[in-house]
């Protein structure tokens, strides 16, 4: 037990720790942009392929204008516009929402592939990028675990921790909140009061590819310095899985992301250690957990009662 506590408050642990919170971010991110399209009905499987638009687009605009934060911007807004395609396919047509969501994945796949290849040859990566470095808070620092923990990151970890409260406030405590709700549960009831049901679940898909291309922002220009192909690497599917293991809510979400960023913490940590494991089951850890936690928890998890359900004005 004493051994446990010195080895928590030691430089090894605790950077142990600030790792966890720097691998479970990009999780967050997208999950949380999971929340709000699924709370509002609409299954959202293309998480990876906003992600990895997201993190390309960062990486070529960041490296080719010098600047971190045009990099952030253009991530993001790449992210919404492939949530927007998503929509279009999920929402306005309406296809369905799984097989929407794995197509648009494969197109990003390629495309990010095909785009990067076009602008930088097939080097396999790009030139070095700017990065968002960290953003220390000088005097809490310097808290044992806590310091490194939350005190020592990169501005974009205070973001995705505040996101989580406002997910919260906004979904429990505003009137918009309210209404995505109903259109998840009851969407017909919501069009029966004069609610604009697809209207509102158009809206959070976009909401949902911003904050999933904020987290490819993360991987790309925080925890790279360099745009590599397929770099999400599974991300936005792991990202699915914590959405579904955290109850679809923003504090649940948090948890499992807490959960995953641990076990890949754990695995790097394990391959730097020389523990004689190969590495190739280290790289399996977050991919098991993903399968596993699901299949455990699997009769406690929440799910709207119209989630994956297209509606049709005027449809009761």
């Amino acid at each position: 037990m004493f051994h446990w506590i010195d080895w928590t408050v030691s430089e090894s642990g605790q950077g142990y720790f600030a790792a966890t919170m720097r691998l479970a971010v990009p999780l967050l991110l997208a999950a949380l942009g999971g929340v709000y399209c699924e709370r509002a009905g609409v299954v959202n499987v293309g998480l990876e392929g906003m992600m990895l638009s997201g993190a390309l687009s960062a990486s070529l605009v960041a490296s080719g204008t010098g600047s971190a934060v045009a990099g952030l911007f253009a991530g993001v807004a790449t992210g919404i516009l492939v949530a927007a395609l998503l929509a279009v396919f999920t929402v306005v047509l309406p296809c369905d929402p799984v097989v929407s969501g794995i197509s648009l994945n494969l197109l990003a796949v390629g495309g990010t592939t095909f785009a990067f290849r076009a602008v930088v040859g097939t080097g396999g990566t790009s030139h070095p990028s700017p990065t968002i470095g960290a953003t220390p808070v000088p005097g809490l620092r310097d808290i044992p675990v806590l310091g490194p923990l939350l005190f020592d990151q990169t501005y974009l970890v205070y973001v995705a921790l505040a996101a989580v409260v406002v997910t919260r406030v906004v979904l429990r405590r505003t009137g918009w909140g309210l209404l995505i709700r109903a259109c998840g549960e009851h969407p017909a009831a919501a069009d029966s009061v004069g609610l604009d049901v697809n209207r509102t679940r158009f809206v959070c898909l976009l909401v949902s590819g911003g904050l999933a291309g904020l987290g490819g922002v993360f991987v790309s220009l925080v925890s790279s310095s360099q745009f590599v192909e397929n770099m999400t690497a599974g991300r936005g599917y792991i990202a699915l899985a914590i959405l579904i293991l955290g109850r679809r809510s923003a504090f649940g979400v948090l948890a499992a992301s807490l959960l995953f960023g641990l076990g890949d913490a754990f695995q790097l940590r394990a391959q730097l250690s020389h523990s004689g494991i190969p590495f190739e089951f280290l790289l399996m850890i977050p991919y098991v957990l993903t399968m596993l936690m699901p299949a455990v928890f699997g009769r406690r998890l929440y799910t709207p009662a119209a989630l994956g359900v297209p509606f049709r004005r005027g449809q009761r």
